[in-house]
């Protein structure tokens, strides 16, 4: 008997168990179940993988009808396998989100977040987006179990997928949280580490004033390697000098970071010198400067006005200078006039 053959038995026996009569009112789930799985085992070596799969699913559900959430669970993660067999990628989240609740309801959520982040390796390559929901629930699921070194090795993925999608915004935020997980367990090489990290994705963002912050809230938690590299990289962008930006980017401690990171680094825009006043000197490729039409008219006219109020200026000091030499000839003429009518004064007293 074949594989196929021996798979299409067990289903036989699955559906025969499901159905009922007088003497028998409940479907036996459980046996149905263990059928169902034996004719997926049938399938999967036949290398029939829709079969298998869809054996898989109703072993899940006869599981679910008898609160075996565990089993349920353990079903679909296989289902989640053959997916990826059959390069059907499509279905993954769904299927792996689902087997995460029935973890949960079982009481091992640690069990579910090692699901999720399966499932999130599958899709990082072809759908980072997606892949990016399954390892923040992951990361969520097992914070809240009071797992925070397992809590960063999930946040660890968000924040390199989201610099790798060059969401700096939320990569910010990403990185900020995995730092508070570390600091929660002491571990101070890895929050240095993710202080480099966090500056560079804020230089990403255009935000130098956020990135020399990043530095000095946890840069007492770099090496002195980390913090030579930062300072003459903080430098750089404050000085606006491209070229020791470019040295620092170039160091061998950013070079050795995660991949990520380290393409981030090569990515970066350089600072650039910034003129209130140009320079001097010819710019190549400059357009000639540009010559009103209406320029000689405009002189002309300028010329015109100007003279015609150098004129008007001319004869308006004459006319003063004149009206005060009249002025000045009146002033002295009264003086005299006084004292002759003094002397007629005298002699007609004589």
């Amino acid at each position: 008997m074949s594989k196929i053959e021996e798979g299409n038995a067990h289903i036989r026996q699955a559906e025969k168990s499901l159905k009922t009569s007088l003497l028998k009112w409940r479907p036996d789930y459980e046996v149905a179940a263990e059928e169902y799985t034996s004719a997926a085992t049938c399938f999967k070596v036949a290398k029939s993988y829709q079969q298998c799969k869809d054996c898989l699913m109703k072993a899940s559900d006869c599981y679910k009808e008898n609160r075996s959430w565990f089993h349920a669970a353990k079903s679909i993660e296989q289902a989640v396998l053959i997916c990826k067999e059959m390069g059907n990628l499509a279905e993954v989240p769904k299927l792996a989100h689902s087997a995460c609740s029935l973890y949960q309801m079982h009481g091992s959520p640690e069990s579910g977040a090692t699901m999720l982040d399966k499932a999130g390796k599958m899709m990082e390559a072809s759908k980072p987006q997606e892949a990016l929901e399954l390892f923040k629930r992951a990361s969520n699921i097992v914070m809240g179990e009071d797992s925070p070194r397992q809590a960063a090795e999930y946040m660890s993925k968000v924040a390199r997928l989201l610099v790798k999608l060059q969401m700096y915004d939320e990569a910010a935020d990403a990185v900020r949280r995995e730092i508070g997980m570390h600091q929660q367990i002491d571990h101070a090489p890895s929050v240095g580490r993710l202080t480099v990290a966090l500056v560079l994705v804020q230089l990403a963002r255009g935000d130098q004033v956020a990135a020399e912050k990043a530095f000095k809230e946890w840069g007492n938690y770099c090496e002195a390697p980390e913090v030579n590299t930062l300072e003459m990289l903080l430098q750089a962008y404050d000085n606006e000098d491209a070229d020791a930006a470019r040295a620092a980017l170039n160091s061998p401690f950013i070079k050795h970071m995660d991949v990520e990171y380290a393409k981030l680094a090569r990515g970066l825009p350089l600072p650039q010198q910034e003129y209130a006043i140009s320079p001097s000197g010819v710019r190549a490729n400059a357009a000639e400067s540009y010559t009103s039409p209406n320029a000689s008219k405009l002189m002309e006219e300028t010329a015109s006005e100007v003279q015609n109020m150098s004129i008007k200026e001319t004869e308006d000091t004459t006319k003063t200078s004149s009206e005060e030499g009249v002025q000045k000839e009146e002033a002295q003429a009264a003086p005299s006039k006084n004292i002759e009518n003094e002397d007629e004064f005298e002699e007609g007293l004589c």
